[in-house]
């Protein structure tokens, strides 16, 4: 058999959706008057015409009424002539026969409709050509994972931007949008004007966390980066359920968290929610230890917990164009409200780049995730492991610096926090009874030691190094290594 039957076959012959009528209809509408084009100027663009010349028109009474000035067939003959393009689009007559094509103004909204969704029906049949060519176009380097990708993006691009980019930003467009955050903002005073992160201190701080914004978490292993997240993660969540809910208490989130678990199974990471949440201890959770009572209460927060906007991807060494795809998807199926990803060094670069260094690698990494903040407009938190470089100091408290072996992870954030436990150090430093030569050097030494650890028992810093938009500074925080469990710290009645 030579040939494959499918329905795709025969496709170039037929017509592409199109509605001249409709068109002709619009543009009698808006000669008529100049008022209709409030009711399509936000969705409908000159290249959605069918017919170049019929763009053209809509582009001449769009410029003209933008400078505050009438649009009808005897002021856009003249602007029409001045532009060269009077003959291109039939003429004064043709002008005049669009007025009597007008059906009704009140109709321009449906007709400014038909045209945009004709203009979406040829722009899907030009992907689906592009996706059938590449499917029988044997390029190596374009395998059939990487078509899905391309496809995605594309129908992605069409779905949220109208297959167009954002192009450039007026200032005014702009500073629209800066008095609507500072609004917010205003009206939100006392609360965060961005997405609660879940701790009191943190949100102080940094207002929750913000749309486009990359966020740099980093520590040295058995710090809690991951506990810290998941807390972050949790009360974004909570808050993206909450603001549903203002109004319907059964109504479902709009937006979800997206966890990326390079490290950890998703079980895993569940289980660590249920053991904040439940109090009941991980360890004896994996065990199997634990009481009839305990069980029922870890049956009950598993009810709740299961209510949350979350999706947990747990693919291993997952690569940034897998992860930017699937990103697109969530915000196209689900909404998006939060991206974590745990961790950054666990990343792969997109396929078919190949960097000279790991520098270079991490480098390609912490851009591509700068670019899925502000290409989706939310914040992503990632996760980095930090250089050996801390241990070697007597303060081991993390600086920037030591995140220069990582390529332009400082450059590329917006925020880079640090998270510290004096605990975790201190709990090394537990003096040892062969290490002196009696019983009362050793127990004025433990003695000490014991002083020194209940300073900074079940206690935690969050390093606020780098915020672009706003002040450093170090947080205070409570840490149950039981739980693994972050919290704000009660300074007043501790």
């Amino acid at each position: 058999m030579n040939s494959i039957d499918s329905p795709l076959l025969g496709l170039s012959q037929r017509n592409p959706p199109a509605n001249l009528e409709a068109e002709q209809a619009l543009l009698g509408a808006l000669l008529a008057n100049n008022k209709a084009l409030e009711r399509v100027s936000d969705f409908l663009q000159p290249e959605h015409f069918a017919d170049p010349v019929h763009g053209a028109i809509f582009k001449a009474i769009w410029t003209r009424c933008d400078r505050n000035q009438i649009a009808d067939p005897v002021t856009l003959r003249a602007e029409l002539e001045h532009a060269g393009v009077l003959n291109d689009v039939g003429g004064i007559a043709y002008l005049a026969q669009l007025l009597s094509a007008m059906v009704g103004i009140i109709n321009a909204g449906d007709y400014g409709r038909t045209i945009y969704d004709a203009w979406i029906r040829r722009q899907l049949i030009d992907v689906g050509e592009v996706m059938v060519n590449n499917a029988f176009a044997p390029t190596p380097e374009l395998d059939g994972p990487e078509q899905i990708k391309a496809a995605e993006q594309a129908l992605f691009d069409l779905a949220t931007k109208g297959g167009s980019d954002r192009g450039l930003i007026s200032l005014d467009m702009a500073l629209a949008q800066a008095i609507e955050m500072a609004a917010a903002a205003h009206k939100n005073q006392g609360a965060v004007s961005g997405l609660d992160t879940g701790l009191r201190d943190l949100n102080k701080k940094m207002g929750g966390l913000h749309p486009s914004d990359l966020v740099i978490l980093a520590g040295r292993p058995g710090m809690g980066k991951t506990a810290l997240a998941t807390k972050i993660a949790f009360g974004a969540a909570k808050a993206l359920l909450a603001n549903a809910r203002r109004e319907n208490p059964n109504a479902l989130a709009q937006k979800t968290v997206a966890v990326f678990s390079l490290e950890m199974s998703a079980a895993q990471l569940a289980t660590r929610l249920l053991a904040e949440e439940a109090r009941v201890s991980g360890d004896k959770i994996r065990r199997g230890e634990i009481t009839t009572k305990e069980f029922d209460h870890f049956v009950n927060v598993t009810r709740e917990l299961a209510q949350l906007p979350m999706e947990i991807d747990d693919t291993p060494a997952l690569t940034l164009s897998a992860l930017r795809t699937r990103c697109r998807r969530l915000q196209r199926t689900r909404g998006l409200g939060l991206v974590v990803v745990d961790y950054l060094q666990l990343m792969r670069p997109a396929v078919g780049t190949k960097p000279e260094s790991r520098v270079l690698e991490i480098s390609q990494i912490t851009q591509g995730l700068k670019a899925i903040a502000k290409e989706l407009e939310v914040p992503v938190l990632a996760l980095s492991q930090l250089s050996r470089a801390v241990e070697s100091r007597e303060d081991k408290r993390p600086q920037l610096a030591d995140l220069r072996e990582s390529g332009t992870i400082e450059q590329d954030a917006d925020v880079v926090m640090f998270v510290y436990r004096d605990e975790y150090y201190m709990q090394q430093k537990e003096p040892k009874i062969v290490a002196f030569d009696n019983d009362q050097k050793f127990h004025d030494a433990h003695q000490k030691w014991q002083n020194d650890m209940s300073a900074v028992y079940n206690k935690a810093e969050l390093i606020l190094a780098k915020q672009r938009h706003g002040p450093t500074g170090k947080i205070d925080l409570f840490f149950e290594g039981e739980f693994t469990r972050f919290a704000d710290l009660d300074t007043i009645h501790g």
